[in-house]
C-alpha cells in the first residue's frame, strides 16, 4: 500500500472569465520511505495537489488516499498522518515559539510531548527563542516554527512546500540534514521547490507537472540519464551571433547550450569569437536536473533541449 496515491485526479475552477482546468486526471503513487520531489514551474498545480491531499481543497474529480485512507472520506485519520510546511508564513501573535507547538500537539490530542518539542527545537535551531513571541522572529524563524509545527505529531509523512522560499543558506541546511535524518528514519518526504540542486541532491524520484498534468514521472538517476549529453557553458558579455542565441539557455552573463564533440565546441566558442566578444570562465558539465526539467517544460516548442519522457 503507497504512502500516497493520487487516482486521477483533477480540479477546475470556475470563474467568470470561464473554466480552469488546475489539475488534469493526475495519477502516482509515493512509497514509503521515498524522498519525492515534485516539480514544475508556477501555475503548473503543484499547490493546487498538495491542497487537496491536505484537505484544504476538493478535487473535481479523482481520489487521494494516505496510507489507505480517502482524505476526503475520512479527513481526520488522514491529516494525522501528515505533517505539512505550507508556502505561506502564517503565525498565531498571541504564543510565544513553545506555546505554539503545545497548541499544535493539542490540536492532534498528543499530550505529554515536550520531549519531542526540545527536540524539534535544538535540532531545527530554535531552542534559544522558545520563550519569543511570533511576532519578534525573523521570516527564516517562522518558517523554522512552521517546520516544527509540522512535524510536532511524529507524522510518518511529510510534505514541503517550497519550505526554503526566500530563507538563508545557514537555514536550508539546517533544515535538510533534519530532513534528510527524518527520512533515513523511515518517514516519507514529498517536496515541492523551485531549487532544483535541492531535489536532484535529496530526491530519489520526481514528478514533473505542466499545465495541470503529469508530464514526467521517473527515479532520479533515469530522469539524467535521459539529458542529452554534455553541456557548454561560458560567460560573456554582448549579443551572441544568431545561430549560437538559437540553440543557448542564457542567464545574464552566464550562457549554456548543448555540447556535441571538440570540433562542435570549438566551432561555437569560435563563432563567438568571432563577433567580438570576450569568453569566460569555460567549462563542459554533466546535463543535471535543472537542464532535464527545461527540456521536459519546452518539449512542445520543439526546443533543441527536448527530451523524450
Amino acid at each position: 500500500m503507497p504512502a500516497i496515491s493520487f487516482r486521477s485526479v483533477s480540479k477546475r475552477y470556475d470563474t467568470a472569465r470561464g473554466a480552469f482546468q488546475a489539475l488534469d486526471d493526475v495519477s502516482f503513487d509515493i512509497g514509503h520511505g521515498e524522498f519525492f520531489g515534485l516539480l514544475g514551474p508556477n501555475g503548473a498545480g503543484k499547490t493546487t495537489l498538495i491542497s487537496i491531499l491536505a484537505g484544504l481543497a476538493r478535487a473535481t474529480g479523482g481520489q487521494v488516499l494516505v496510507d489507505g485512507v480517502d482524505v476526503q472520506a475520512d479527513f481526520a485519520a488522514a491529516r494525522r498522518k501528515l505533517g505539512i510546511v505550507p508556502q505561506e508564513i502564517v503565525f498565531d501573535p498571541f504564543f510565544n515559539v513553545r506555546e505554539t507547538l503545545r497548541l499544535q500537539s493539542g490540536y492532534f490530542g498528543v499530550k505529554n510531548n515536550d520531549a519531542w518539542i526540545d527536540e524539534l527545537l535544538e535540532s531545527l535551531g530554535l531552542a534559544d527563542k522558545a520563550g519569543s513571541n511570533m511576532r519578534q522572529l525573523s521570516g527564516g524563524m517562522k518558517r523554522r516554527v512552521l517546520v516544527a509545527q509540522a512535524l510536532v505529531h511524529r507524522p510518518p509523512i511529510i510534505v514541503l512546500d517550497e519550505p526554503t522560499a526566500g530563507v538563508d543558506v545557514e537555514l536550508r541546511q539546517t533544515l535538510w540534514q533534519f530532513v534528510a535524518r527524518l527520512n533515513k528514519d523511515g518517514h516519507t518526504v514529498l517536496l515541492t521547490t523551485h531549487y532544483l540542486e535541492e531535489a536532484e541532491a535529496l530526491c530519489t524520484r520526481i514528478a514533473m507537472l505542466k499545465r495541470g498534468k503529469l508530464v514526467a514521472l521517473e527515479r532520479m538517476a533515469d530522469l539524467l540519464r535521459k539529458a542529452s549529453g554534455n553541456v557548454l557553458r561560458f560567460k560573456t558579455d554582448g549579443m551572441l551571433p544568431p545561430a549560437v542565441a538559437a540553440r543557448a539557455r542564457i542567464t545574464g552573463r552566464v550562457v549554456q547550450l548543448p555540447a556535441g564533440d571538440a570540433a562542435d565546441i570549438e566551432a561555437t566558442l569560435a563563432a563567438v569569437r568571432q563577433a567580438g566578444l570576450v569568453v569566460e570562465d569555460i567549462e563542459i558539465r554533466r546535463a543535471d536536473l535543472e537542464d532535464v526539467f527545461l527540456q521536459v517544460m519546452q518539449a512542445e516548442q520543439g526546443h533543441p533541449w527536448m527530451v523524450a519522457v
